[in-house]
């Protein structure tokens, strides 16, 4: 028979493997009686585990939910899971998170067999992150607005606005969305009566809980993306369209859905995103490295043609042609 500890280990292992058991089926599974599975089961509880038991012939065990987090049981594949879901994290854009993510990680090594060991070490040294700008967000921000999402309740919060004002915002939260750098709420304006996409890291005190809410038509089936669109081109002065002499899938590889919508043209890529100025969408675009055509705005082929002759000129060459006006024919569409 097995030491009490190491059955303790086992009872603990099968109540995470299975929703409920019953008190003959554990005593099967471990080769002991049912009077020392209620024994186990109750010093697994005096160790802070909630384990739930429904009377009957029916009845069985449960492993609940406590309010302190004891330890857990992992097998090869989910221990290797946990670590490098833990690696990856530590760049987190959720202020705070990296840290404990770190200290976690810590933890978890120490006590990985070291079979698992190799595996792991050679994954870490195998992959390196690329780090990307990103702007931290409070963790307290991001939980109260989740329960309220999930609790269909209006929230009040001081949001920092693009001009530097703050400004009290009365709404009704839909949904959260991760860009990867950045956190946004899709959310009913309350005072404004019209949808809103709010940058989480902006809010300035932590949403309060008011009444609930009764659900509306959203903006969109896609709410990623609406906030795709919302951040990529409405708040911009111009709306850029080009056609990319490239597969969708390269042009992916190099421009960042927070940047640009992106989609297949006929193995081409029409790109559509906003900007305030036309030289950067110029810049941006011929930096790719592709040929592409301008389809929006005019006015951004007649910016190009300007480039163009300031570029070879800096060249110390003639703009091949008869003059501007071959190169405003060129630089449109075909």
């Amino acid at each position: 028979m097995l030491e009490t500890s190491a059955r303790l280990l086992q009872l603990l292992s099968l109540l995470q493997l299975r929703r409920e058991w019953t008190g003959a089926a554990l005593a099967a599974r471990m080769s002991v009686t049912e009077r020392t599975v209620r024994r186990d089961i109750g010093k697994l509880r005096t160790l802070g585990y909630p384990i739930h038991a429904s009377p009957g012939i029916a009845g069985g065990y449960q492993l609940g939910a406590g309010a302190q987090l004891p330890p857990l049981l992992l097998d090869d594949e989910e221990a290797l899971a946990v670590a490098i879901g833990l690696s990856a994290v530590t760049a987190s854009p959720v202020s705070g998170l990296g840290e404990a993510s770190v200290r976690a990680l810590t933890k978890l090594e120490q006590v990985l067999p070291g079979r698992l060991r190799p595996k792991f070490s050679g994954l870490r040294s195998a992959v390196t992150r690329m780090a990307a700008v990103s702007t931290p967000v409070d963790p307290e921000v991001l939980t109260a607005l989740s329960a309220a999402i999930t609790d269909r309740r209006v929230v009040v919060f001081r949001y920092l606005r693009h001009d530097g004002e703050s400004s009290r915002r009365v709404v009704e939260p839909v949904r959260l969305v991760d860009t990867g750098r950045r956190w946004y709420l899709v959310a009913w304006d309350v005072d404004r009566q019209d949808w809103r996409t709010f940058r989480v890291d902006r809010c300035l005190s932590v949403p309060a809980p008011r009444e609930r809410f009764s659900g509306r038509p959203l903006p969109a089936d896609d709410l990623a993306a609406y906030v795709q669109r919302s951040i990529t081109r409405s708040p911009y002065r111009h709306d850029i369209l080009v056609r990319v002499a490239a597969p969708v899938a390269d042009i992916a590889q190099l421009v960042p859905p927070n940047v640009a919508e992106i989609e297949d043209d006929d193995g081409a890529t029409l790109m559509r995103f906003g900007a305030d100025s036309l030289d950067w969408p110029l810049m941006h675009v011929v930096a790719l490295g592709f040929d592409f055509e301008i389809l929006e705005p005019p006015g951004l082929r007649e910016h190009a043609v300007a480039a163009a002759g300031r570029l070879m000129r800096a060249a110390g060459s003639a703009i091949p042609g008869a003059g501007p006006a071959a190169g405003a024919a060129s630089a449109g569409p075909s």
